[in-house]
């Protein structure tokens, strides 16, 4: 990634999973990370560490993306800390199945905040704290193109932020900022393999083109190309990272 040594990126939800391999990946090309985490403190220490071990710059941040003051505190201290913030990847969300008829309030609200409003809170301070010329990669699902039950709400929630990201590119590309959402398939993390069958995962890696699922490192490799210098002319868009499965 060009000129990479030059950037911050913050990547929210990051103590595990996707994120903490995108932050990984960041890191290895020489951008200085911002490890954000709600709950998990041991985990995301332990993605610092492993960053700082291997030559890399990375702090950790706790904040509640659904909470307007965390988000700006988050901003705020990561600016102090490192100085600018280049890069901001939404990936913290929340996915909690249900059919519609059976979904509670307290379902609904609990994925909205997350998901929705924790990432027009970024978005927010992004407007205002995020450097000029930066990149912005917001996560969304390939659920929004499946049309799998029990997925209403999460994947309503992942509609309204990709057409909140391609809005937003417009307002902000007189910056230099450019605005894009990925679309992760299924992806073997372990939070996704939990609970289920080989029988099942076999059965679900089947749907795409190269019958396997996807990795956290393909998933990564896409992000960090999103906030590369030779991906700018590359805004509003909703790029499928799911192998050819829709």
């Amino acid at each position: 990634m060009s000129n990479s040594n030059q950037k911050v990126a913050l990547i929210t939800g990051s103590s595990r999973g996707i994120g903490a391999e995108i932050a990984q990946q960041f890191a290895k090309s020489g951008t200085k990370v911002v490890v954000n985490y709600s709950g998990s403190k041991d985990s995301a220490d332990k993605v610092v560490q492993s960053i700082i071990t291997n030559g890399g710059e990375a702090i950790g941040i706790q904040a509640d993306v659904s909470k307007t003051t965390d988000v700006s505190r988050l901003f705020d201290e990561a600016i102090a800390h490192f100085g600018r913030i280049d890069i901001l990847v939404n990936n913290a969300g929340l996915m909690l199945n249900s059919f519609i008829k059976d979904a509670t309030d307290d379902l609904f609200e609990k994925q909205m905040n997350v998901n929705v409003k924790g990432v027009f809170n970024t978005l927010r301070e992004a407007s205002t704290k995020l450097a000029d010329n930066g990149s912005i990669i917001n996560f969304s699902s390939t659920v929004t193109r499946t049309i799998f039950p029990t997925y209403g709400i999460y994947s309503a929630t992942k509609a309204a932020v990709e057409q909140m990201s391609k809005v937003f590119a417009k307002e902000v590309g007189d910056r230099g900022i450019n605005v894009n959402c990925v679309l992760p398939g299924p992806t073997s993390t372990d939070l996704f393999l939990k609970g289920k069958s080989e029988e099942l995962i076999a059965q679900i890696a089947s749907t795409n083109a190269f019958k396997r699922l996807g990795t956290p490192e393909d998933i990564a490799r896409i992000v960090t190309f999103l906030a590369s210098d030779d991906a700018k002319w590359i805004s509003a868009q909703s790029i499928g990272a799911n192998g050819g499965m829709a």
